[in-house]
């Protein structure tokens, strides 16, 4: 758990230690500038943009059941969190699974990827797609209801 937050944890730290110099040395209009930037790059690196993460079996299970593909993805992760903005709401209509928090889900992505936890993986009717495009994500989506 607390990996996941360390990237974030560091960013705000810096930030603030970064901003503080600014102020000391009479510059609080950049520090302030500056502290927010940390606090917008540790937001955007934490867990917090992705839509709630299930275990890989209930996200298997639950799209057996309505047919959306599952995202394996993991925190700091660039290209997840490309994947996630450029999806906008309809990342809401995938099943996430976040592989450092369920060892399962990081199996999977390893037998995926021979061997290697490359994320996002996502998978489409039980076939494994490394690094889609996100418009090819959005058309595999079934209608909305």
């Amino acid at each position: 758990m607390t990996r996941v937050w360390m990237l974030p944890i560091l960013l705000v730290l810096s930030g603030a230690a970064v901003a503080t110099g600014h102020a000391r040395s009479g510059d609080p209009g950049l520090a302030a500038t500056l502290l927010a930037l940390f606090v917008l790059l540790a937001w955007m690196t934490s867990p917090l943009v992705f839509p709630r993460s299930v275990p890989a079996a209930e996200a298997r299970r639950r799209s057996a059941v309505d047919g959306r593909p599952v995202v394996y993805w993991r925190p700091g992760c660039t290209y997840c969190l490309k994947l996630r903005l450029r999806l906008g709401r309809d990342a809401s209509r995938l099943h996430w699974v976040d592989i450092w928090r369920d060892p399962a889900g990081a199996a999977e992505v390893r037998a995926a990827n021979g061997g290697d936890e490359t994320v996002p993986t996502v998978f489409v009717a039980d076939r494994p797609h490394t690094n889609p495009d996100p418009a090819w994500v959005r058309e595999q989506l079934p209608p909305a209801a």
